[in-house]
């Protein structure tokens, strides 16, 4: 990518916010994950979510069910809250529903999902079959899934969000892809949320998108924290630095987390786990001390030379 002098003072401006912003940024009791602000209401929530893309999409399966509603139980007792998902995800949302009436509807879910669908007149009638297969009164936030017909539906959930049939309203995009359009839509648009690809080889975000986040007071859901999967297993092989455990990370998967929440824009990545015990590994990275910018900078160029 080009360097320019914008994108050069936004990196700095960037690396200057890590700096003085990360020690007040994180809000959290001793064993619990550190939380963030929403920065259009100030709520706070947990800085880990729980992603459904692939892992929920286990159809009628009562085992394969039961084990995502095991992810689910172990998510919420290990202090998480929002967990996100799409109508794209195949049967996620049924899954989710289930899990949820399984679990006694756990008050302290953050519903995240999306509408994904090329006409602005269906936008209304798939957020209302979402809410059904979640079995929520209401989501607390519906994000226009990568950009699609992004104009007709951000007007429909701007005026459910006046009506207080949603509480937050967000757009999507991942890997990389129509940050050009995604910059344009922060800048014009009073969303609330965005999402997009960001971990610690991927990290073209940091040059626009993050600090624009910070500027415009829009909060960060970063995808694909792992580039699913990917990421974790090319380095399951090789030895986690001795220098990692300053942070009391014992994984690949608490280091590259670690990496991304410490960036003072991120509000919550949210990886998506099968597994219990991973569920509970990437919760507990939101706990205990995070990288200071020059700490990023080395596991960056660690991971990158492996």
């Amino acid at each position: 990518m080009r360097t320019t002098r914008r994108t050069f003072v936004q990196a700095s401006l960037a690396a200057t916010a890590a700096a003085t912003l990360l020690p007040i940024s994180l809000r959290a009791q001793q064993g619990s994950p550190a939380r963030r602000p929403i920065p259009s209401t100030r709520e706070e929530i947990p800085i880990v979510g729980l992603g459904t893309w692939i892992t929920f999409n286990v159809g009628g399966d009562p085992v394969l069910r039961d084990e995502c509603a095991g992810v689910m139980a172990a998510f919420f007792e290990a202090g998480g809250r929002m967990i996100d998902s799409s109508p794209m995800y195949g049967s996620s949302q049924p899954v989710i529903g289930y899990g949820l009436q399984k679990l006694g509807r756990p008050s302290a879910l953050f519903s995240a999902e999306k509408v994904w669908t090329s006409s602005g007149a269906a936008g209304p009638p798939q957020i209302e079959q979402s809410r059904r297969f979640w079995g929520v009164p209401k989501f607390d936030l519906v994000q226009v899934h990568n950009l699609l017909a992004w104009k007709a539906h951000l007007q429909t959930l701007f005026q459910m969000k006046a009506a207080g049939a949603v509480r937050y309203v967000g757009i999507t995009t991942s890997e990389g892809r129509r940050h050009d359009l995604i910059e344009q839509i922060m800048r014009n648009e009073p969303i609330d949320f965005v999402q997009f690809s960001y971990n610690v080889v991927d990290r073209e975000a940091e040059a626009r998108l993050l600090p624009l986040a910070s500027e415009r007071g829009i909060a960060v859901i970063v995808n694909r924290p792992f580039r699913q999967g990917a990421l974790t297993d090319r380095l399951k092989r090789e030895p986690l630095p001795e220098w990692a455990r300053e942070f009391g990370v014992s994984s690949w998967a608490q280091l590259i987390l670690k990496f991304i929440l410490s960036h003072p824009a991120v509000t919550v990545a949210i990886p998506a786990t099968t597994r219990v015990d991973h569920v509970r590994e990437n919760l507990s990275a939101a706990t205990g001390p995070m990288p200071d910018p020059a700490m990023r900078e080395r596991i960056s160029a660690h991971v990158k030379a492996l």
